[in-house]
C-alpha cells in the first residue's frame, strides 16, 4: 500500500460499507452489542448479528491501534506520552484547585483523616487480684479493692502507703 494510505482508515471504510450492506432494507436496523442478551436472541441468520460482529471487531481494532500508538509514543517521546495520557487529568485538577479554597480543603482533609485515625482511649480497669499501671502516671497502679477502682503509688495494695 502507498505510504499516504492508512490501512486503519481503509479497514474502517470496508467495515462501514459491509455493515451498510448487511442492514440495507431491514425494517429494524438496530444493532445490539455483540454477545449481549439482545444479540443472542437474534436468529442465527439475522444480518444484525454479523453487523454487531463487525462493530465489535472495528472497536477492538481501534483500541489496539490506539494502544500501539501510545506505546510507540512512550518509547519515542516520554514527555509527549505523559502529556497525552495525563494531560486532561492535570488540567482538570488545576481547574478544581482554582475553584476551591485550598486552605479550607486542606483543613477538611486533615480533619477527616484525624477523625478516621482517632482512637478512643481504652479505660484502665483493674480486675480482682490484678493491678494495672496507669498510663501517664509513672509509679501509680490501679487496683480493684472491694469492687472499686483505686489508684495507689504501689503495685501491691497490701504494701504500706496512703490511698489516692
Amino acid at each position: 500500500m502507498s505510504e499516504h494510505i492508512d490501512p486503519g482508515q481503509v479497514t474502517a471504510l470496508w467495515a462501514s460499507a459491509r455493515t451498510h450492506d448487511l442492514l440495507d432494507g431491514l425494517d429494524d436496523d438496530t444493532v445490539p452489542a455483540y454477545g449481549s442478551a439482545a444479540w443472542l436472541e437474534l436468529d442465527a441468520t439475522d444480518p444484525r448479528r454479523a453487523a454487531a460482529l463487525l462493530a465489535a471487531a472495528e472497536a477492538w481494532r481501534r483500541q489496539e491501534a490506539q494502544q500501539d500508538r501510545l506505546d510507540r509514543l512512550a518509547d519515542e517521546d516520554p514527555d509527549a506520552w505523559y502529556d497525552e495520557v495525563f494531560g486532561d487529568a492535570i488540567e482538570e485538577t488545576g481547574r478544581i484547585a482554582r475553584r476551591v479554597d485550598l486552605a479550607t480543603m486542606l483543613d477538611r482533609v486533615r480533619a477527616e483523616a484525624d477523625a478516621r485515625n482517632a482512637r478512643k482511649p481504652t479505660p484502665v480497669v483493674a480486675r480482682p487480684g490484678w493491678s494495672v499501671a496507669i498510663p501517664g502516671r509513672p509509679g501509680w497502679w490501679r487496683h480493684c479493692i472491694d469492687g472499686r477502682q483505686v489508684d495507689l503509688p504501689r503495685r501491691r495494695p497490701e504494701q504500706s502507703g496512703a490511698a489516692a
